[in-house]
């Protein structure tokens, strides 16, 4: 398998790479954050180099906070001192392994470990009218040089890093079919309205339709005039004891309308909930994503065997299928939900992503006037004498240098 390094130059005197910015939480343990710093040749001059990962837990937004109070929490997870090397002989993973015999003598690895308790990444999306930073949980990691751990001054010696925590579908979707009945009795009137709502699979992949089977059975003097489907995303943020919902599909239909007393009806209904069909509505649940990513709903929350959804923290999310049977105005609605889980499958990739430390107006005028000279000089020094294939540099300031100033 190709590991993919995506390469920034690196004119900067700090270079940090991450074998992958997502990690994934396989629940009785998340994937460590693996990396390598690479330091050039009297940069330091007695001084030492720190790591830490942190998280921000936005709950507010930026705009509303008046007279001190903030609606966000910013915690360091865990922290180390990465050169010089604390420990005589630190454990490293295999990709750590292979960038060491790349990089030198100069190059130092590190890992950090996300707490049991970490809660996975989620964006809120912001409205056309919030300012500030999005709503959710975010995590990076920060390399920065100096004297001690306090010493946190000049940002042209650190570098910070967006990743992610996030949950993948299990191996196994289930076998049970989530399935809803409910009925509706009618003030002065015999007999009973049926609805039964059925699901032909547990967990759904992003982007795969959700097929609902609706049963109505009418035994009511009343008639069913139309039919509803929604697919909804449930929010908790724990943070403030908070719940909301979103719809992020819906259908409504007519066929086989009016169903009246004595008929049934029964039909196999399609929803597929899509972010691109929610991009302008505030307030819905996406997976915590970087800059340029694709972006996804929100993956539901996954926690623990024996342990109660209840009890996760951050930003908690589930899906249901929605159906309402719309009776007329005397008659009411019938409603049922359905839940079940929305996630990835587990991807098979392998990426490499460095950032590099130094003034970034002066790096994007270099590298626009040098970038194929810097290109060629790094890659002959990673290249020479390796014959390892299966790692492959891409430019990764190539893609900055679009950005706005």
């Amino acid at each position: 398998m190709l590991n993919n390094i995506t390469l920034k130059y690196p004119i900067g005197k700090l270079t940090v790479y991450l074998g992958k910015r997502d990690f994934i939480d396989h629940l009785d343990h998340t994937d460590p954050i693996d990396g390598i710093i690479v330091v050039e040749n009297d940069y330091l001059q007695g001084r030492k180099v720190f790591g830490q990962v942190s998280t921000t837990y936005r709950y507010g937004r930026e705009e509303d906070e008046v007279m001190g109070v903030k609606f966000s929490k910013e915690l360091v997870l865990c922290h180390d001192q990465i050169i010089p090397v604390k420990k005589e002989k630190q454990e490293t993973t295999s990709i750590q392994d292979r960038l060491l015999k790349r990089l030198g003598s100069n190059a130092y690895p590190f890992i950090f470990h996300f707490p049991q308790t970490a809660p996975c990444s989620v964006t809120l999306q912001p409205g056309d009218d919030d300012q500030g930073k999005p709503l959710g949980v975010e995590y990076a990691v920060k390399i920065f040089v100096g004297d001690n751990e306090e010493d946190k001054k000049h940002k042209r010696s650190s570098v910070s890093l967006a990743i992610k925590k996030l949950q993948y579908a299990p191996p196994i979707r289930g076998r049970r079919l989530p399935s809803s009945l409910v009925y509706k009795g009618f003030t002065f009137s015999q007999g009973k309205l049926n609805l039964e709502v059925t699901l032909d699979k547990e967990l759904y992949y992003h982007g795969e339709k959700v097929a609902a089977n609706v049963t109505i059975t009418n035994n009511s003097r009343k008639a069913v005039k139309n039919i509803k489907l929604y697919v909804v995303q449930h929010c908790e943020v724990t943070m403030v004891n908070a719940q909301f919902s979103r719809h992020v599909a819906s259908l409504e239909t007519r066929e086989g309308c009016p169903i009246t007393p004595g008929a049934s009806f029964t039909k196999q209904f399609y929803l597929v909930p899509l972010a691109s069909s929610n991009k302008d509505r505030r307030g819905i649940a996406l997976d915590g994503h970087l800059k340029d990513d694709d972006v996804n709903l929100a993956s539901s929350t996954l926690v623990a065997e024996g342990k109660c959804p209840t009890e996760a923290l951050g930003i908690v999310i589930s899906y249901s299928i929605r159906v309402k049977l719309n009776c007329g105005t005397l008659g009411g609605e019938l409603v049922t939900d359905v839940p079940f889980k929305l996630m990835h499958p587990a991807p098979d990739y392998s990426s490499i992503f460095f950032l590099s430390a130094g003034a970034v107006e002066r790096e994007n005028t270099m590298l626009k006037k040098s970038k194929s000279i810097d290109r060629a000089r790094y890659e002959n020094s990673c290249y020479a004498n390796d014959d390892d294939d299966n790692i492959i540099f891409e430019d990764f300031a190539r893609l900055r240098l679009n950005e706005p100033e």
